[in-house]
């Protein structure tokens, strides 16, 4: 989904894993939050040059071209508190090749390609995101959009409370879905590889 973000405000989430995909639709349920469908999301993930997983986030921006429902969208987020506390600018696009092109001819490096099927709400003015991405599993995500003049830290810890209130059991998760994704086939890697 597209927002239209003020030049100074930035995008604050948390992130869970869930275990029980059904419990966390039938808590989000009770507190009248409704669900879209799924919607599959194709995205690739953009570090700038010189940077590597492994490194800070902080200060960086990052690019992504994400497909859903035939729609292409760019967005680059910078984190600012950290990598769930984001400027980010984002629009819409009508030629994914070409501007996959266009980020590699100024040097931003593909990294990690993130499909999943998502669907969202809206629960207390923030956007709740329920996520099954393929090789990762199940997630929860709730965002808000808030101005530069909030802590990106308090408004999770706000969040935070939101998702414990569900009384489901969750995993808080501090990475974003593309280092997670590049965690797991690191961990692959090293699991077929002779000792």
């Amino acid at each position: 989904m597209t927002r239209a973000l003020g030049k100074n405000d930035h995008e604050v989430e948390a992130k869970y894993q869930v275990s029980d995909l059904g419990e966390l639709i039938t808590a989000l349920a009770q507190r009248q939050v409704a669900l879209t469908e799924p919607s599959v999301q194709d995205d690739q993930a953009y570090a700038p040059a010189g940077w590597s997983y492994g490194m800070p986030k902080i200060g960086f921006p990052f690019a992504r071209l994400r497909t859903q429902e035939g729609r292409h969208l760019f967005t680059v987020k910078k984190p600012i508190d950290n990598e769930m506390a984001c400027l980010e600018h984002e629009c819409v696009i009508s030629d994914r090749d070409a501007m996959h092109a266009a980020l590699t001819t100024m040097g931003w490096v593909p990294t990690v390609r993130i499909v999943k099927q998502r669907r969202t709400g809206d629960w207390e003015g923030a956007t709740v995101c329920v996520d099954v991405v393929d090789g990762l599993g199940a997630f929860v995500e709730v965002e808000r959009v808030v101005s530069s003049q909030h802590s990106g830290e308090q408004v999770q810890y706000g969040l935070d409370l939101m998702i414990r209130s569900l009384g489901v059991p969750v995993r808080r998760v501090v990475d974003t879905y593309d280092t997670l994704m590049w965690n797991l086939r690191r961990a692959a890697v090293r699991a077929s590889t002779p000792g």
